[in-house]
């Protein structure tokens, strides 16, 4: 259970905050961040926002006041020692920030995660996390409803509403109860449209992830004696190719689990320096553990790996063969 007191004491008592989430953010990751900035200002506080990674282009309505920096080490490295606090937001293992660990770990400022993810890492000075939160974006809205600390306004609950939509998967995830339901009629009823975020989110894909979803979608395989396992690959040639990023693959690993008697679905995506790999999986498979045997991790039904300096295809096959032993 959350300490919101403890949070909250922590956010009167200081005044400056450098918040920062995982590589590669989904809106989870940056509706939690923008929303907590919101929180931060109505406070009067100072607030940074250093990420590793580029905001998605889809994402980018979410930041208006263009609040989010990308990190530059001559830039940005005084950071880390001017903020009073340091936040973590939706992330729970310090290598999740890449570049920025370094910096970050060596800081002797208080550093607190706001997170919802299996297996924290203890890397910081306080944890706020719970596994029972559907979103990170969750957290922060019971914490706000509880503590009163602010008022709701239109800024927080675009934000805080993107987050949950997209962690529950527009709502249909097992994690999505009642309550869930309860809170996005509130955060409506405060005047966040669903249709305008959903809208940016999905439905204004770039011409060129569409291509690359036809890529994906045309290297499709069933794998396994049960034939309940899919897989989807992607090279940079693919990238370079359609014209886009990494984060135009938000979404694509989904595709693999709608295929019927489909049990765990993955993506492997070539990087510049090794591969990743997303992990979908239906009812009680853990395939967190699954990604916790290759360095990565996330949620029972939910997660990915990233090895650097390795060969996407000398390891396909090693890990479908790991894979077929969670079903």
């Amino acid at each position: 259970m959350i300490d919101f007191k403890k949070l909250k004491k922590i956010i009167v008592e200081n005044n400056s905050f450098l918040l920062t989430t995982h590589v590669n953010p989904d809106a989870d990751a940056i509706g939690s961040e923008i929303a907590f900035y919101y929180l931060l200002k109505k406070l009067n506080k100072k607030v940074y926002i250093l990420n590793h990674s580029s905001t998605p282009y889809n994402l980018q309505f979410l930041d208006k006041n263009k609040a989010i920096k990308k990190y530059d080490k001559t830039r940005h490295k005084k950071l880390f020692d001017k903020a009073d606090v340091l936040v973590c937001l939706d992330f729970n293992k310090s290598n999740r920030i890449v570049s920025m660990e370094e910096d970050f770990l060596i800081s002797n400022k208080l550093k607190i995660c706001i997170d919802h993810h299996e297996d924290p890492q203890q890397f910081v000075d306080h944890r706020f996390v719970d596994t029972n939160y559907c979103a990170t974006g969750h957290i922060l809205y019971k914490f706000i409803e509880k503590t009163q600390i602010v008022k709701f306004d239109k800024n927080i609950t675009d934000n805080l509403y993107a987050a949950i939509m997209t962690d529950t998967g527009s709502f249909k995830f097992e994690r999505t109860t009642s309550e869930i339901h309860k809170i996005a009629a509130n955060l409506l009823e405060a005047g966040t449209s669903p249709t305008k975020i959903y809208d940016a989110i999905y439905d204004q894909s770039r011409f060129g992830k569409v291509k690359l979803l036809g890529i994906a979608l045309e290297s499709i395989k069933v794998y396994g004696k049960d034939r309940k396992i899919c897989y989807m690959k992607l090279y940079q040639s693919d990238f370079k190719k359609c014209n886009v990023d990494e984060s135009d693959t938000d979404g694509f690993v989904n595709y693999s689990l709608s295929i019927q008697n489909i049990k765990i679905g993955l993506l492997f995506i070539e990087l510049k320096n090794g591969f990743k790999v997303s992990f979908r999986s239906k009812g009680k498979i853990k395939v967190n553990k699954l990604a916790e045997e290759f360095g990565g991790g996330g949620h029972m039904n939910a997660a990915g790996t990233r090895l650097f300096d390795q060969n996407i295809d000398k390891n396909i096959n090693k890990i479908l063969n790991r894979t077929e032993k969670y079903l």
